[in-house]
């Protein structure tokens, strides 16, 4: 991927490389961009916290009755025609 112009580029770049920025040119072009661009600033700040919250926990398993909750309501949004969101 060249490095970053566009918002939807660098929402390909988060996916990609949030936690490996080898290419320390592209990632100052990234940072230029999060810098100019408030949307994905706050794409960006958020991603990043999030991973930090989360590094070092240990998984848990969901209850039970959680679990049957869950997929109890995706069967029925699924048997609405529901479609997943878009991935693009």
């Amino acid at each position: 991927m060249t490095c970053l112009l566009s918002c939807k580029d660098f929402l390909t770049w988060l996916n990609d490389h949030l936690d490996d920025p080898a290419d320390q040119q592209c990632w100052a072009r990234v940072r230029e961009h999060v810098d100019a661009c408030p949307n994905c600033w706050v794409i960006y700040d958020t991603t990043k916290k999030t991973i930090q919250v989360f590094k070092g926990m240990e998984p848990k398993a969901i209850p039970d009755d959680v679990h049957q909750r869950l997929m109890s309501a995706l069967t029925r949004k699924l048997a609405t025609g529901a479609k997943p969101p878009a991935t693009h």
